[in-house]
Parts: C-alpha cells; sequence; structure tokens
C-alpha cells in the first residue's frame, strides 16, 4: 500500500533538474528518430511552402543532409521520391535508376551507419495520384498492385536499402513484398510495415511536399476509417502474420491510444509517424509566438514514447537531436 503525505512528499524528487533526470520515466534519443526526406531530379534545394524548414532536395542534397543529420545522432531516414514523369502504373517507382534508388547510394556513400528506409508505394508515381493500379471503372485494384509494389521493394534493397516500408495499405502487400525480397537474395532486409495508417486530413502538407494527391476521389477505400481501433489491431497482426518486423500507426499523437494498444497487444517494434500536418500546426503556433515550439515539441514527442512507440518519424528529427544533444 503505497504511504500517504507526509510520511510521502511527490515534491521531494522534483526539487532540481538533476533529481528529475534521475527518476524520468520516459526519454527520447536521437536514435530513436527517424527524418523524412523528399528527394527531387531538380538541382539544389527547393522549400515545401505549407512545411516550413522542410525542402525538396536533389539526389546530392539528399545525402548531404542524411550525412548532416547522422553527425547529430538521428537514427534513420525515410526517402520519398519526386519522379521527373508519372504515368499509370507508377514505372518510375521501381526503374533501377528512380530517383529514390539513386538516393540510397548516393547516401550510402555519404554516411557511416545511418539506416535507410525507403517508402514503397505508387500514389507519388502515378499520373491519377492513387497508391495502385486502377480498374477501368477507376477503382484501385489490390491484387495486380501487389506485383509492382514488391518489384519497388526489391529495386530499393538492389539499390542498399537497409529497411523497406509499404505506405500503400493494400491487403497482403507484406506478405508480397517479404516473399519477393526472399527469392531475390534480400531476406535479411526487414519490413516496417504501415500497418495502421489512417485517412486522416493531418496529411495536406505531406502532399504538397511529395507531389502526391490524388486526381479524383480519396484514398478512404483503402486507408483506414479514423473511428476504429480495434481494426487497427487486426490490421497488426496481419501484417504481423505476413512477415512485418516493425508495425506502424500514422498519424501519431490523434492515435496515441492506438500506439499503446499495438505496442500492448504485439510486443513488437512499434514506429509512430507524427505527420506533416501535426508538424505544420506547431511550426505555425511557434512562429507566431502562441507557443514556446521546443518545450512542446519535447512535450510531445514524449507523449509519443510514452503512449508505447519505440521509434518516431518526424520533420523535427533535426532539429530535436541539436536539441537533445546540447
Amino acid at each position: 500500500m503505497m504511504a500517504r503525505f507526509p510520511v510521502y512528499r511527490a515534491r521531494r524528487l522534483r526539487r532540481s533538474e538533476r533529481l528529475r533526470a534521475m527518476v524520468r520515466e520516459t526519454s527520447v534519443d536521437p536514435t530513436d528518430l527517424i527524418a523524412p526526406l523528399f528527394v527531387t531530379f531538380q538541382e539544389g534545394r527547393h522549400p515545401v511552402e505549407a512545411m516550413p524548414g522542410v525542402e525538396q532536395m536533389s539526389v546530392k542534397e539528399t545525402a548531404n543532409e542524411a550525412a548532416r543529420l547522422e553527425a547529430l545522432g538521428v537514427g534513420a531516414v525515410l526517402l520519398f521520391g519526386i519522379p521527373e514523369s508519372k504515368d499509370a502504373v507508377g514505372s518510375e517507382a521501381y526503374a533501377s535508376d528512380g530517383v529514390v534508388q539513386q538516393a540510397v547510394a548516393a547516401i550510402k556513400e555519404r554516411t557511416n551507419d545511418l539506416v535507410v528506409v525507403t517508402d514503397v508505394c505508387l500514389c507519388e508515381y502515378t499520373d491519377h495520384g492513387h497508391c495502385g493500379l486502377l480498374t477501368p471503372e477507376g477503382e484501385v485494384d489490390n491484387d495486380p498492385t501487389l506485383e509492382l509494389l514488391a518489384r519497388s521493394a526489391v529495386s530499393h534493397a538492389e539499390a542498399g536499402a537497409d529497411l523497406i516500408a509499404p505506405s500503400d495499405m493494400m491487403d497482403g502487400r507484406v506478405a508480397a513484398i517479404r516473399e519477393a525480397l526472399d527469392e531475390s537474395g534480400y531476406a535479411q532486409t526487414p519490413i516496417m510495415s504501415y500497418a495502421v495508417k489512417y485517412a486522416s486530413a493531418f496529411y495536406g502538407p505531406f502532399r504538397e511536399a511529395a507531389g502526391s494527391a490524388p486526381q479524383f476521389g480519396d484514398r478512404k477505400a483503402y486507408q483506414m476509417d479514423p473511428a476504429n481501433a480495434d481494426e487497427g489491431l487486426r490490421e497488426a497482426w496481419m501484417d504481423i502474420e505476413e512477415g512485418a518486423d516493425i508495425i506502424m500507426v500514422k498519424p501519431a499523437l490523434p492515435y496515441l491510444d492506438v500506439i499503446h494498444r499495438v505496442k500492448r497487444e504485439t510486443d513488437y517494434p512499434v514506429a509512430a509517424y507524427h505527420v506533416s500536418g501535426e508538424y505544420s500546426m506547431l511550426k505555425a503556433a511557434g512562429e507566431r509566438g502562441w507557443i514556446d515550439e521546443e518545450r512542446v515539441l519535447l512535450e510531445t514527442m514524449l507523449s509519443i514514447k510514452r503512449a508505447g512507440a519505440d521509434l518516431i518519424i518526424t520533420y523535427y528529427a533535426g532539429q530535436l537531436a541539436a536539441m537533445l544533444g546540447e
């Protein structure tokens, strides 16, 4: 039975920063962070208006940025590609000389042990902006899409990717990717599945950054309904059974309860994606002086870790790593 006041005084261990640090239950380390990067064939760096501090970068600049993040202690980068051209089947996604494939190789030359993660999806590469092939009626065609996702994953592994992250939300894609990687000699390449990915309004700024907005309709027929948590557990278990090594929940803050349940019930490594809308809201409020951006940022990241996330994908990775290293 817990002692009560005045025998127990909770404030005793709050009297100094050193005491608070000694009994702190949750922490965020730079190696827990994954920084998303947007790679383009255009030269230089191009700011994303809706995401202050985020840029589309050439292959060379992406490698430079990856080296900078590694020096700050960030654990990994997550690459999204912006191709030169798009078509109905997203062929640039699995081209051996695609922009992501080139970026992976360039980063490997510039860094030592930084983990390179690649997003696998077709939405950035298709002229219609959906995450898979379309039927003549305009529906996303699940099963034929799996082969192209698997081809993309293998092309990333061939380029040197350390971790494959399918984000498309097609049923069965983890199994298809696992089988393709194994058959191509990449049985040791792990998969971080966007298993619990909601059809969220928080993705808006990302679609500017990646040029991936659908040309018609929306993605509610394949991304999850924000009202459903039990379904998220089913999605997580399905991907685990198909061979996923890490399970992701996306977005993070509106779904802390889901992060907690996925971690508690699966006991698998869990990643949480602090998405573009979450980032842009903090940036906007911080720029206006409405909040102390750094303090709110750290509190936000602690809440995600406290909920059960082992890894956090965030556009704040570099800034946060610099803060933690001070």
